[in-house]
């Protein structure tokens, strides 16, 4: 496999960190945070390994915990040189596999095994030999004299995404991609398809509509998938990193975006008890969009398109070959647009129930929806006495500037153009928790001027034999925001207790960025009814996303434990830290004697316990209700 470069920035071949950022220009540590290690990354440990554990770790978080996300972003080619990434969205992907044993007697800790693989070995063979990257990126700068030609006819072709570099979010047993059981036992024609915690199958995914398949034990990449294996008209190369699984039925729900003149999206949903899939609704009044996650209610989906719209109907992604390069600047006159669609309960229904507009911002991540009877000025709007108003939480951005902030030139600590993000002139690009409500939902999917009906689902439009019509534009209602939290108080990769999905939540956890360091530089408990937060904060020790696993003998909401990766600056080297959620307080931790972690994205904890991964709909702590 060839080798990562654990070292400073250097040259790159074609793809070269700036001049400004060279060895020779490096400065101190900023705020003496550093964190430069957590970006090189380390080696892959494909046997496991047993961590030092260090206070207590409770046995209900036994299980295992996956992470996935860049595992570094320099290279050594075959010429000498030194390749690199140009953002972080595209560093190497790696996945990491965290298995905790509860102990045996009450008297013996918990036991942490490790192991880590690196997921791209094709890419990083092609890497090698030509010191390129030939595929679709998220911010990869480019060699500017690579022909127009040659762009346009790569850069949605299946072939350059044979190793595609997919390492963002992960699911675990997600329907339509895992076998199903057909035995008490797990196993499939004699075959036992379970592998530790009941976990059957393992994919990682991007924001496009690729999935790759991850061996759940060794971590091997097993090969790749596209959403039109779900149904056939899902046929647009876009998607969400953040599908999201209902609580109650393990339904997953997603959108597919096809672009062009009229951009497409496909609202979608897999079904747990069957594996089939149904379009919910074919929207098309929307213009195309970089949206990562979306929401769901009980009974609705919710579809925001926020800044963050592609140029030229998505046009321009064929000249530069990479989305951050292909958006149009953020327009802060234009409205952001929400969808309602009705999640087709029991097999059937499905159908755009209403539309709004809102006060334009960009965001990664939502955090939660819940519906509520509607308040009174709400009902005066609407002459449907069901109708409901739903809640949604988000953790949204003034406009698009964070996306450029990711440049690896601007997160690392000894880097001078990080120095622009620092203090007031990096608010732009720092999260702010918000809350929007949404009145007076109707109870029942709308006609339109022209009368349009529910979507069908594959079984019915193949026994039909005709194409899917997309719904017409209902007229536009107004989405109000409630509050917006202070960004200091404000998490990013949000997670609540999962026991909470699509119902009222209180506590939100994340990373908190306070301009500390040039990365996160603290965990935080935020309480939306207090608007008051509470931080975990070790001073040059930059967290990643905290996943919450639920205490199975508690009865209030932050009752269990968070689990994050940190990276211990000033000693190089990484650790798996254990909070009580209650109070922030640190219970214990697992450490990576010299080892180092790469700064990722997401993971998921799967319980040790079968009738807990069956009872959270595939994986408890997995984001706010991702999969």
């Amino acid at each position: 496999m060839p080798s990562l470069v654990p070292q400073a920035p250097g040259s790159a071949g074609k793809a070269e960190l700036s001049k400004e950022n060279s060895a020779s220009t490096k400065l101190d540590p900023y705020n003496d945070w550093p964190n430069d290690a957590g970006w090189l990354g380390g080696r892959d440990q494909e046997d496991p390994i047993e961590l030092a554990v260090t206070g207590s770790i409770p046995s209900y978080a036994a299980g295992t915990l996956y992470r996935t996300g860049p595992g570094g972003y320099q290279l050594e080619t075959d010429k000498g040189a030194t390749f690199s990434c140009s953002h972080w969205f595209d560093g190497f992907s790696q996945v990491h596999r965290f298995r905790i044993l509860a102990p045996a007697t009450a008297d013996k800790p918990t036991t942490v095994l490790y192991n880590s693989r690196t997921t791209v070995d094709k890419l990083l063979e092609h890497i090698r030999a030509t010191g390129a990257i030939d595929q679709f990126t998220f911010g990869q700068k480019r060699d500017p004299c690579s022909s127009f030609f040659k762009k346009v006819m790569s850069t949605f072709t299946r072939a350059s995404n044979i190793d595609g570099n997919i390492g963002v979010t992960l699911s675990v047993n997600p329907p339509g991609l895992t076998p199903d059981a057909s035995s008490d036992d797990g196993s499939v024609d004699g075959q036992d398809q379970r592998h530790a915690s009941d976990v059957r199958s393992l994919w990682a995914k991007t924001d496009s509509a690729l999935f790759k398949q991850i061996d759940p034990e060794t971590l091997e990449p097993l090969g790749i998938a596209t959403q039109d294996v779900l149904h056939p008209d899902l046929t647009g190369p876009l998607s969400a990193a953040h599908a999201k699984s209902d609580p109650h039925t393990g339904d997953v729900f997603n959108y597919n975006l096809e672009m062009g003149a009229q951009a497409t999206y496909r609202v979608f949903r897999v079904s747990a008890d069957t594996g089939e899939t149904d379009i919910l609704a074919t929207i098309t009044d929307a213009e195309a969009a970089y949206l990562h996650s979306l929401m769901i209610t009980r009974n609705h989906v919710v579809l925001c398109v926020w800044g963050g719209r592609y140029a030229y109907h998505g046009l321009k992604m064929l000249v530069e070959k990479n989305i951050l390069d292909a958006l149009a600047p953020f327009d802060p006159t234009k409205p952001a647009k929400w969808y309602v669609i009705d999640k087709g309960g029991g097999g059937g229904g499905g159908g755009l129930v209403a539309t709004y507009t809102s006060d334009p911002f960009f965001c990664f991540h939502t955090v939660n929806a819940w519906e509520e009877p509607s308040e009174s000025e709400s009902v005066s709007e609407s002459d449907d006495p069901d109708a409901i108003d739903i809640v949604a939480e988000l953790v949204a951005y003034e406009n698009v500037d964070v996306l450029k902030r990711f440049y690896y030139d601007n997160l690392l600590s000894t880097a001078p153009a990080s120095r622009g993000y620092m203090g007031e002139k990096g608010d732009s690009s720092r999260p702010q928790l918000t809350r929007w409500r949404l009145g007076s939902v109707p109870s029942k999917p709308e006609a339109s001027a022209e009368g349009t009906q529910p979507q069908q689902s594959q079984q019915q439009q193949q026994q039909q034999q005709q194409p899917q019509q997309p719904q017409q534009p209902l007229p536009p209602r107004r989405a109000h925001q409630q509050w917006a939290a202070p960004r200091a108080a404000s998490p990013e990769l949000p997670v609540i207790n999962p026991g909470y999905r699509t119902i009222p939540h209180r506590f939100v956890y994340g990373i908190a960025d306070r301009g500390k360091s040039t990365f996160f530089d603290g965990l935080v408990k935020f309480d939306t009814c207090t608007q008051k937060a509470v931080y975990w904060e070790r001073h040059g020790h930059s967290p990643g996303e905290p996943i919450f696993v639920p205490d199975p003998a508690g009865y209030d909401e932050d009752d269990g434990v968070l689990l994050s990766v940190v990276l211990d600056g000033p000693n190089d080297h990484s650790y798996l830290v254990c909070l009580d959620a209650t109070d922030m307080r640190e219970l214990g931790r697992a450490t990576l004697d010299g080892v180092v972690i790469a700064f990722g994205f997401h993971g998921a904890h799967v319980p040790a316990s079968s009738s807990s991964l069956a009872a959270s709909g595939g994986g408890a702590g997995v984001g706010a209700g991702d999969v």
